[in-house]
């Protein structure tokens, strides 16, 4: 029997990359960040083999002084570039959150994708308006649907705002303390949430007709044990 909204094949799954490039992630942090997105890019390419119902797509975010994208467009996977982000500035992270809620409107997604998937890395506290930012992602239907997933990086991060933007009361955000930590963190999150996202259960478009998705996603993975000078 056919599943309401036509067949599955090629539905859109967006995935966002909203990325801390303040200057307090100079050094080794925006080193490993930049490390696992392109572990994670490897990772995705391989579960992208397994859905083939989804179609992945990916843009970026960067938020420092202001915010700006560093890919604005949905680009596919095999087709996505990575180039590596450089930190200075601010943490201006409430700019970022409203650039990706324009980038969820239903008018640019349509209403047959995939729940999106938001990636979200930190090591600070925003210096502007978050609360706005997330209000404006939560105003979108696809913004309360989409599967939102936080990492902070090291034990000074705003956890409390990284929680509201996960926006789920079952899930807390993942908490890095190492460049292990951070690589192993984001290729899970990108990894498993997109393979969850693009399960059949997932696709019809009743199974995201309210709120967030209850998605299957494993746990985190647990971390191993570093030394103290490899802490954060």
């Amino acid at each position: 029997m056919p599943l309401p909204g036509g067949p599955l094949a090629n539905r859109l799954l967006l995935l966002v990359y909203i990325l801390d490039g303040s200057g307090s992630m100079a050094g080794s942090k925006i080193a490993a960040l930049n490390h696992a997105i392109r572990e994670s890019l490897a990772a995705l390419s391989q579960a992208a083999s397994q859905n083939p119902n989804a179609a992945i797509q990916i843009i970026a975010v960067v938020f420092s002084s202001g915010a700006r994208w560093l890919v604005s467009q949905p680009t596919a996977l095999a087709s996505f570039k990575w180039n590596d982000l450089q930190a200075g500035g601010s943490t201006d992270m409430g700019q970022a959150l409203s650039m990706v809620a324009e980038q969820l409107q239903v008018s640019r997604i349509g209403t047959r994708a995939l729940p999106p998937v938001l990636i979200c890395v930190s090591d600070g506290h925003p210096t502007d308006d978050a609360e706005a930012g997330l209000k404006a992602i939560l105003n979108e239907p696809w913004g309360k649907k989409a599967v939102k997933i936080s990492i902070g990086i090291g034990a000074d991060c705003d956890y409390d705002i990284l929680q509201k933007f996960m926006d789920n009361p079952e899930r807390s955000p993942l908490q890095a303390n190492n460049a292990a930590d951070l690589v192993k963190y984001f290729v899970w999150a990108s990894t498993e949430a997109v393979k969850a996202v693009s399960q059949p259960a997932s696709q019809s478009r009743n199974a995201a007709a309210n709120a967030n998705v209850p998605l299957p996603i494993p746990p985190a993975p647990t971390t191993g044990t570093v030394s103290t000078s490899q802490v954060w």
